[in-house]
């Protein structure tokens, strides 16, 4: 009965996001939430080694999870049930994320491991006999793999336990890369992962005002935690300003015709796998953004130290390296902008350890503002330009 519920396929016309999907989307909140306050704890380089560290599991595990809803039925309660399982392991994860490093290590490996491994073997035993069986071996084979080296990392502490977590990631990203090669099965064709573009580009949609909702949240909490002074209210100003701006650039032209240039491209899977890189960039920027948002409006006119700095105009540049990546994916093309955004934050940087918070702050929106004003003069009175996803 369960796997009769789970060979249901979806149809064309259904694929689009449910409210399933919302709801799972929920926990990643508070994931990216909880990684923004580790950064902000341990602002420095160490810190920021961790932070990347675990979020790309976070990212690989809200993927890997959110893909489902494509391949199968999210109406059919096993499939159901299978989300709201992985959601509370992500959730456990999430809560583990501030120690992982620390006393909680086994919690994060633990919870990351068992989401991964136990959604794909769950998917193995209600889907015999169907072809979406075949990449769900693919998957449990390689999260096994990488799982030795999540579990290894958390029975240890130190440098070690960074070193075998650094495999782990390289395994899970790596992976995909090569086709998610697998004894007896030889490599995975484009065709066994294929994704509805729609779908995908809707899912990356969606996750991205998710961690933009992480802004808005972390601007609210500033502003009622430090009152409504005009000096602190002006950072409040440049931090929403701030969020409004990525939204704008994300949405412009590439966010919109993602799911195009999946249709478009010869090779979709690498289209897909590009698309998860540059998104994993952008959210990574968007964490660093929020841990600038919070300094900012805490201290808006305090000495501004150097790692400060880092976060105030790196998160930025982050965002602009990854949404230029995936420019690039849809387009075969990076505007010059984009480039120039991230040389230009680059060299102001020494300049700003002399400004207050605030106005650093403000010199990276009105980096952000040059881009959108650009984005949108180029666009005026021209037709809109048609994905062409590289070769």
């Amino acid at each position: 009965m369960t796997g009769g519920a789970a060979r249901l396929p979806r149809g064309s016309e259904e694929k689009r996001a449910t409210f399933l999907d919302l709801f799972l989307d929920l926990v990643f909140v508070f994931a990216l939430f909880r990684l923004s306050h580790g950064l902000r704890d341990h602002l420095n380089w160490s810190g920021a080694f961790q932070t990347l560290v675990l979020l790309l599991a976070v990212w690989r595990v809200w993927f890997a999870t959110a893909e489902k809803a494509d391949r199968f039925d999210p109406r059919r309660p096993a499939i159901q049930a299978l989300a709201i399982g992985c959601m509370f392991g992500s959730l456990v994860l999430a809560a583990a994320v501030p120690e992982a490093f620390g006393e909680h290590g086994l919690v994060f490996a633990g919870a990351y491991v068992a989401v991964q491994v136990g959604r794909s073997l769950f998917l193995v035993i209600v889907t015999p006999g169907d072809e979406r069986q075949r990449p769900e071996m693919r998957l449990l084979f390689w999260y096994g793999v990488s799982a030795v080296p999540w579990l290894a990392g958390a029975l240890i502490h130190g440098w070690p336990r960074g070193v075998l977590w650094v495999l782990a990631v390289a395994v899970d990203y790596g992976a995909p890369r090569l086709g998610w090669p697998t004894p007896r099965l030889g490599r995975g064709s484009a065709a066994e992962f294929a994704i509805s573009g729609e779908f995908l580009a809707e899912r990356y949609r969606q996750f991205f005002i998710i961690a933009l909702g992480e802004l808005i949240l972390v601007t609210g909490l500033g502003l009622s935690s430090n009152g409504f002074e005009a000096d602190h209210g002006s950072a409040v100003v440049v931090a929403f300003a701030t969020t409004v701006l990525l939204w704008r650039i994300y949405i412009h032209r590439a966010g919109e015709v993602f799911g195009g240039a999946v249709a478009a491209a010869l090779d979709p899977l690498r289209v897909t796998v590009a698309a998860v890189y540059a998104h994993a960039v952008m959210v990574a920027g968007i964490v660093a953004i929020s841990v600038g948002d919070e300094l900012v409006i805490a201290h808006p006119f305090g000495h501004t130290p150097p790692a400060w700095v880092a976060v105030i105009l790196g998160g930025p540049a982050l965002f602009l390296a990854g949404r230029a990546i995936f420019e690039y994916t849809v387009f075969g093309r990076v505007s010059r902008t984009r480039v120039a955004g991230v040389l230009v934050l680059a060299a102001i940087s020494p300049a700003t350890i002399f400004l207050p918070p605030v106005l650093v702050a403000a010199a990276a929106a009105l980096v952000l503002a040059g881009i959108a004003v650009s984005d949108a003069a180029r666009a005026r009175g021209r037709p809109p330009e048609p994905p062409s996803p590289p070769g």
